[in-house]
C-alpha cells in the first residue's frame, strides 16, 4: 500500500503556479502588459515641502493641481508607499570605510557616528516614502462590470494574452502620449515625475508582492532572467 502511494505522489503533477493568479502577464520594454490586454506605465513622483512654500505658492501649486485633476479624459491612480528605512548598504560602507581608515581618531569617530545612526533608525521607526502614478491605457471603453462578472473574476484566473508586436508598438505609442502629458502637468506643480524603466518596474513589483524578502532576496538584473511561459496569442 506505501508503495503505491509513493507511486501516486511521484506521477503527480504540480498545481498552477501563483503567476497564474496575477493580473499582470508581461513586462518589457518600460511598460507591464496586464492579462486583459491593457497596459500601464508607472512614473515616481519626487516630493515638495508643500509646508515651507508661501501663502502665493501654495495657492499656485493648488490652482494648478485642480487643473490637473479637470483636464484628466482618463482614470489615473496615485500610489504611496510607506515603507522602514533600509539603511544596511549605507552602514556597510560606513563599516568599510572604518576598517580602512589609518588614523585612529577617525576610525573610533566612523564607529562612534555607525553606532549612533543604526540606532537612530531603529528606535525612531523612520519610514521612507515613495509616490507613483500609475498611467493606465484601455483601448476599450470602459465599462461597468456587473456584479457577477466581478464575482467570476475573483475564483477564476485570469487568461494570458500576448498582444501582436504591430498592436503593442500602436498601444505603447498611445499610452506614452498620455505619460508625456501627465509629466507636462505634474511638472507644471514643480513635480518632476521620471518613468520607471523595465528593471526598475520588475523591482517594484516584485517588492510590493515579497516585502519579507526583498531585503535579503535582491532582484538580479532582468537581462539576466529567463522565463518560460505557455500564452495564447491573439
Amino acid at each position: 500500500m506505501p508503495e503505491m502511494q509513493s507511486k501516486k505522489l511521484a506521477g503527480a503533477k504540480p498545481g498552477p503556479a501563483t503567476q497564474r493568479y496575477l493580473d499582470i502577464n508581461e513586462i518589457k520594454e518600460d511598460v507591464v502588459i496586464m492579462k486583459d490586454g491593457t497596459m500601464r506605465a508607472v512614473l515616481l513622483v519626487a516630493s515638495i515641502n508643500f509646508a515651507l512654500k508661501s501663502e502665493d505658492e501654495q495657492n499656485a501649486i493648488i490652482s494648478a493641481y485642480i487643473g490637473f485633476l479637470n483636464a484628466l479624459e482618463f482614470p489615473l491612480q496615485i500610489v504611496i508607499q510607506s515603507r522602514k528605512l533600509n539603511i544596511d548598504t549605507y552602514l556597510e560602507r560606513l563599516k568599510e570605510s572604518q576598517k580602512n581608515q589609518t588614523n585612529e581618531l577617525l576610525r573610533f569617530q566612523i564607529a562612534d557616528y555607525r553606532s549612533f545612526v543604526q540606532e537612530l533608525v531603529t528606535l525612531g521607526q523612520i519610514m521612507q516614502k515613495q509616490f507613483f502614478v500609475v498611467v493606465p491605457y484601455n483601448p476599450l471603453s470602459d465599462k461597468a462590470k456587473g456584479f457577477f462578472s466581478r464575482l467570476s473574476e475573483a475564483f477564476t484566473p485570469a487568461l494570458s494574452v500576448r498582444l501582436a508586436e504591430s498592436r503593442f508598438r500602436q498601444r505603447k505609442n498611445d499610452l506614452q502620449t498620455r505619460v508625456d502629458h501627465i509629466q507636462g502637468s505634474l511638472g507644471s506643480m514643480g513635480l518632476k515625475a521620471v518613468q520607471l524603466d523595465t528593471q526598475s518596474l520588475i523591482e517594484l513589483y516584485y517588492r510590493v508582492y515579497n516585502p519579507d524578502l526583498y531585503d535579503n532576496e535582491k532582484m538580479v538584473d532582468q537581462s539576466k532572467i529567463r522565463v518560460t511561459e505557455e500564452i495564447t496569442t491573439v
